[in-house]
């Protein structure tokens, strides 16, 4: 057993926050991300060796918890280690603190596969990777484990038609842009999230009728799960539908499947925890009673992630 080192650490830019006044979600995956590439490097999965290789360490699906908010000018660090090492690829843990106070900010999740560049095919983990890991071998820690969302297997794959079939609302519809692409023309780890986050005033207005630019109240996701079903790349047409999974005492669980526009296939499938919170006070609020009941008829059957 080994133990976790720092892969990452910097600060929350202002142009990083939301109208929510934390960092958006979709800046959290980009710095896991960032941390994923340096936990590859100590594997010997470096940046030139992945080129040499053709190959990189590819996330397949992500589970994410957010325990604090990280606001304006916030330091962090995130520590990173292996949960487990397998033939194909490899579960890593990740860990962001807040690097004045030591609290825990985010925790992440990541299963990845070493895959082809070009094809995102699957590939054989290289044997150095599988020897190195064992000095970085951690267990996962309580609070990285799965609170508000069950870890079975996904579904299969839904279609465009399904989505349909079943009243999801279109929360998201663009094209993917060079700039949200890496080196090899794929849509980054941090524009999946992005896609969804960019997606919910949408889903506000249409369910609630309301702006949020305009609220005291806004919501805070404390829990994601992604599953990568196959992977955007630029000039691809996007479509985003959303649908309501489930209502709690005081959270809401949506589930959120990509789609490619042009094929009706799925991209990507997504499930998100989530709280009402109070902007002003900065604290999480009971569900109000008017929006209980909108939101319970909201409820989708059989959806999931």
């Amino acid at each position: 057993m080994g133990e976790m080192i720092e892969v990452a650490r910097s600060s929350v830019q202002t142009w990083e926050c939301d109208n929510m006044g934390h960092m958006n979600v979709q800046f959290y995956v980009a710095k896991a991300d960032e941390g994923l590439a340096a936990l590859a490097a100590a594997l010997g999965l470096s940046a030139r060796a992945q080129r040499s290789a053709f190959a990189s360490l590819i996330p397949r699906e992500h589970h994410i918890r957010f325990h604090r908010e990280l606001r304006p000018g916030a330091p962090f660090a995130i520590l990173g280690g292996v949960v487990d090492c397998r033939p194909e690829g490899l579960i890593v843990y990740e860990e962001m603190q807040n690097a004045a106070s030591g609290a825990v900010a985010a925790t992440f999740v990541t299963r990845a596969e070493w895959c082809e560049v070009e094809t995102r095919g699957g590939l054989p983990l290289p044997v150095n990777a599988i020897a190195m890991a064992p000095d970085l071998t951690v267990p996962l820690p309580p609070q990285g484990a799965p609170r508000g969302l069950d870890m079975a297997p996904p579904r299969p794959a839904p279609t465009l038609k399904d989505a349909e079939r079943m009243g999801l609302i279109t929360t998201f519809r663009g094209a993917v842009l060079g700039e949200h692409c890496d080196a090899a023309g794929y849509l980054t780890m941090r524009h999946y999230m992005g896609r969804v986050s960019d997606g919910i005033p949408n889903l506000i207005a249409q369910t609630r009728g309301e702006d949020r630019s305009t609220s005291r109240i806004g919501g805070a996701a404390l829990e994601y799960r992604f599953v990568y079903r196959t992977y955007a790349r630029e000039g691809d047409l996007l479509v985003l539908k959303s649908g309501l999974k489930s209502v709690g005492a005081k959270t809401y669980t949506w589930c959120h499947w990509l789609f490619d526009a042009e094929s009706g296939d799925n991209v990507a499938t997504a499930e998100a925890v989530a709280i009402s919170m109070d902007l002003v006070e900065r604290k999480a609020i009971e569900i109000p009673p008017d929006m209980r009941a909108n939101l319970e008829r909201m409820v989708v059957p059989d959806l999931s992630v």
